[in-house]
C-alpha cells in the first residue's frame, strides 16, 4: 500500500486524547504520522484523580509477571493511547498503527521539517486543570 502523506505533529500543550483520536483517524486514512514532543502533551483533569486512575491501571491490574505491562516513557505511553483507538489486531488497524511513530523531543533527522499543531491547546483553555504526560509519568516512577 502506498503512503498518501506524511504528517509531522507537535504535541506541545495539545490535549493528549484529542491528539490521539486525530492521529488514529489520519493513520486509518492512510497517512503516515510522526508525533514529536510527546512528553509535553497534556492530560486534562484533576491531578490527583488522573494519577490515581493511572496508578490503578499500572500497578493494581493484572499480575506482575504476566502483564499487562505499561511503559512509563512518554512516547510509548502516547503510542499505547493511540493503539486503543485503532483495531490493531485486524489488518487495516495493524497497518495504520505501523504508520504512527511517537518521539520524545525532535530527533535530528526531523529538525528542518515544519511541525503542525492540532486542536485547542492548554493556553486557549485557561481554567482547565491539567498536567503534562511527563509530570504524570514521573509521579508514577518514570524516568524521563
Amino acid at each position: 500500500m502506498d503512503k498518501m502523506a506524511e504528517l509531522n505533529i507537535d504535541a506541545t500543550n495539545a490535549i493528549a486524547g484529542r491528539l490521539a483520536s486525530y492521529v488514529a483517524k489520519q493513520a486509518l486514512l492512510g497517512n503516515a504520522v510522526n508525533i514529536f514532543n510527546c512528553e509535553k502533551a497534556i492530560i486534562s483533569g484533576d491531578r490527583k484523580a488522573v494519577r490515581d486512575k493511572y496508578y490503578y491501571r499500572f500497578f493494581k491490574l493484572g499480575k506482575p509477571f504476566k502483564g499487562p505491562f505499561n511503559s512509563r516513557m512518554p512516547d510509548r505511553f502516547m503510542r499505547r493511547m493511540i493503539r486503543g483507538m485503532v483495531e490493531y489486531k485486524q489488518g487495516r488497524g495493524k497497518e495504520a498503527f505501523e504508520r504512527i511513530m511517537c518521539y520524545i523531543g525532535v530527533p535530528v533527522e526531523f529538525t528542518g521539517k515544519k511541525l503542525s499543531k492540532i486542536g485547542k491547546t492548554a493556553d486557549e483553555l485557561p481554567k482547565m486543570k491539567y498536567q503534562t504526560v511527563e509530570q504524570l509519568l514521573v509521579s508514577l516512577g518514570g524516568k524521563v
